[in-house]
């Protein structure tokens, strides 16, 4: 009997065509899930004849509750080498591996610069104007060069966000808790002091931190009132490290001119959400990490962990 394999959330059908799975046709079966399944107890029920699941980034938690209630689970592939909604002591008490695959940092630096863009020069909403009879021309773009990019995080991704600034003529500054002098040298970008400085001395801020106990709401009412009426906030990292509520207000209430969103603290995000009718927002649904190079990556090394697992040998395990 082949063993069965899900492949959760393949909101736009191509998991299968991303990939070579045929390899695996005389020992595995296939079946992608296309709908987001929140609740527990309706996962625990889909999943419950499965013994290989395949889930992209942290889109689905696999908490301990979980994973008790799936017995057959052997195998659970997440795309990237990081995840912090899998709980692999939980996996291992089970007898659940855990593999995880490759993950470009290019897609969510060119998304970054996609929303920074798209809200500088009123992209959309002229867009929008020209397809549907509206006036022509109603916006005044931002400029770019010579104004101030501020980085909260000068990581991997920061980094190359900051190359990209750097070429369009903007002067770049960073922060961190542990940025330093040399690191910021090596990407030709200023430190910042303080947190507080870069947020009152930039036009253009955009946040590329990781999400952990120091960073869950690092920018809150008080740091979003620091930013000029003129600066834009970019968010592709993890929707907590802003408070969502504060963020709402300085966007209704006209604090700063604009923001660029691509992670909510529900996704998918719900129909009523007020992020889905904020002024002034420009958002898009989680399409960081979202490119064919990269679901060629996570569909294709997640073929290979299978492959690996089937003969005894696991690879790229996590955590």
């Amino acid at each position: 009997m082949r063993l069965r394999c899900a492949v959760l959330d393949d909101y736009q059908g191509v998991a299968v065509e991303s990939a070579d799975w045929s390899v695996l046709a005389d020992r595995v079966e296939i079946v992608p899930l296309r709908e987001h399944i929140a609740d527990e107890d309706a996962l625990a029920a889909a999943l419950a004849d499965f013994d290989i699941v395949v889930t992209l980034r942290e889109r689905v938690p696999f908490p301990g509750s979980l994973l008790a209630r799936l017995p057959r689970l052997r195998l659970l592939v997440a795309s990237g080498m990081r995840n912090s909604v899998i709980d692999y002591a939980a996996a291992e008490a089970h007898g659940v591996t855990v593999c995880g695959t490759a993950s470009s940092s290019t897609p969510p630096v060119e998304l970054t610069w996609a929303l920074l863009l798209g809200l500088a020069r009123g992209i959309v909403e002229e867009s929008h104007a020209l397809r549907n009879g509206g006036p022509w021309q109603s916006s005044v773009g931002a400029d770019l060069h010579g104004r101030t990019l501020g980085l909260l995080g000068l990581g991997r991704i920061g980094g190359q966000v900051a190359r990209i600034g750097l070429a369009f003529g903007m002067r770049v500054t960073a922060w961190s808790r542990h940025l330093t002098r040399e690191r910021a040298a090596e990407v030709g970008v200023e430190p910042a002091l303080t947190k507080e400085d870069l947020l009152a001395g930039s036009d253009f801020v955009s946040v590329h931190l990781a999400l952990g106990e120091r960073t869950r709401g690092l920018l809150g009412p008080a740091e979003l009132a620091l930013m000029k009426p003129t600066a834009y906030l970019i968010n592709t990292s993890r929707a907590a490290i802003v408070d969502q509520d504060a963020l709402l207000a300085a966007l209704r209430e006209g604090r700063i001119a604009g923001a660029g969103v691509d992670v909510f603290d529900i996704e998918p995000l719900p129909a009523a959400h007020p992020m889905r009718t904020a002024p002034r927002l420009l958002a898009t649904p989680h399409l960081g990490y979202v490119s064919r190079a990269n679901y060629a990556t996570y569909y294709g090394q997640a073929i290979e962990n299978i492959q690996a697992y089937l003969t005894g040998t696991p690879t790229r395990r996590l955590p």
